[in-house]
């Protein structure tokens, strides 16, 4: 089932089974070139398979976009230590919605991108990771596991190869803070998933303290492509070092919000006017969140810009995890961004200070402003809080929270200006005084 009619302009390439009827059965997997790619690579040498990805220009699907040949190939070799493979599937950034089609219509496509990396680094165990609100996909997924088991694709001597390889499900309990690759390393292992101190990464220390490569659903689910059609072919469909296609997120005030598959570098005003069919009821275009709502928001006049990492990285914004949030012009953007950061105040793990404490303050902050009870200097020191807490915490939720908020008041300072003379206009000269 898809969340939108599809578009004539999408690239059907990771999505090209979902409107096959029973898509998740292994017999319409294998009769789609399911499990073709997995029989070439058997074939090749780690660092062939390496070589082919970097060709590929896959970028990491799950928000930061590091390239995913060079992300397994700082797995060290013959340490003596077992290795993993782990599947992020904890997607849990609003506005994105792509890991859960994925699984939902086409898990076999994810498991032959995890045999894929386990060959790589001859592994002989899996794990995906899906988050608690996802439970149902467990059972899906859990179906396509043992189809795998019972045609030889999973297990003992697989393909004739010699090769073993295990994989299982396992599910996060619902905590944002468990898409942050070390905290769900911690869960994983039965732990508080709260964020581990880097370096060491997971390439080098993961799971069970051993090598592990950790991907994203949507990355994985690319890789078999790659190796039936050719790293080339995967990067022409992108633009350069942003290869491929992307599973898009769009939702908001647009006509057609839904998820569609779109070369990476399609325009952003393109994805809105002729892919979603416009911003609804006629309203003109305010701004738009990119990358999920940690991404920081875009005026209108930024959006006539490609859908790529690099590009929105120099627009000072980001692509992260595919999740584009339209806003026309009748948003509050004060309001948006009280609800953003309720959300991060909520997740927060609590194991940082400066996100604990920073986001609390801001969310305090942003409540008395919204509720008319700001004072002159709020603006300003919302806007160092932010600051403040940019890259001093562990993980990067301190600056999921951080990056959209300043940007709200970086790119909309006149909405709360506004906000600041309607409400001291209406107080009383009595009670300004005690401000």
């Amino acid at each position: 089932m898809r969340y939108n009619d599809p578009s004539p302009l999408e690239v059907r390439v990771i999505s090209q089974r979902f409107d096959i009827p029973n898509s998740v059965s292994i017999d319409t997997y294998l009769a789609n070139d399911g499990y073709v790619a997995i029989k070439k690579v058997l074939g090749l040498t780690p660092e062939a398979i390496i070589e082919e990805l970097k060709t590929s220009a896959l970028r990491g699907r799950g928000g930061a976009g590091f390239p995913t040949g060079m992300k397994w190939s700082f797995v060290p070799r013959n340490t003596g230590k077992p290795t993993y493979i782990i599947c992020n599937s904890d997607e849990s950034e609003p506005g994105t919605c792509k890991d859960r089609l994925l699984m939902e219509n086409d898990p076999h496509q994810l498991i032959e991108g995890m045999l894929i990396a386990g060959w790589t680094i001859k592994s002989n165990k899996g794990y995906i990771f899906i988050r608690g609100e996802y439970r149902y996909l467990i059972d899906i997924v859990d179906r396509a596991i043992a189809e795998a088991y019972e045609r030889g694709y999973l297990g003992k001597n697989i393909l004739g190869s010699g090769w073993d390889f295990d994989v299982y499900t396992h599910t996060g309990a619902g905590a944002y803070e468990c898409g942050e690759e070390s905290a769900l390393l911690e869960s994983l292992e039965g732990k508080r998933g709260v964020p581990r101190l880097k370096p060491p990464f997971p390439a080098v220390v993961g799971a069970f303290q051993s090598p592990t490569i950790l991907n994203n659903c949507e990355t994985f689910s690319a890789v078999p492509v790659i190796f039936r059609n050719g790293g080339a072919w995967y990067s022409s469909l992108g633009t350069p070092k942003n290869g491929g296609t992307r599973l898009v997120c769009i939702s908001g005030h647009v006509n057609k919000p839904g998820v569609y598959e779109l070369p990476m570098g399609f325009p952003i005003m393109r994805i809105i006017d002729e892919v979603c069919g416009g911003v609804r009821n006629g309203k003109k275009l305010k701004a738009v969140i990119p990358g999920g709502s940690s991404a920081p928001v875009l005026r209108a006049e930024e959006c006539d810009i490609p859908y790529d990492f690099d590009s929105l990285a120099k627009a000072k914004s980001m692509a992260g995890s595919g999740g584009i949030v339209v806003l026309d012009e009748d948003t509050d953007i004060v309001a948006v961004a009280l609800r953003t950061i309720k959300f991060y105040a909520h997740e927060s793990c609590g194991w940082c200070i400066p996100c604990r404490e920073g986001t609390t303050w801001l969310k305090k902050l942003l409540t008395r402003f919204h509720e008319g009870g700001g004072v002159p200097s709020d603006i300003d020191l919302i806007g160092e809080l932010s600051a403040n807490m940019l890259g001093r915490t562990f993980c990067a939720l301190g600056d999921a929270a951080a990056m959209p908020t300043g940007g709200f008041i970086t790119k909309f300072r006149g909405e709360f200006e506004e906000y600041l003379r309607k409400s001291r206009a209406t107080t009383p000269v009595a009670e300004l005084a005690s401000v």
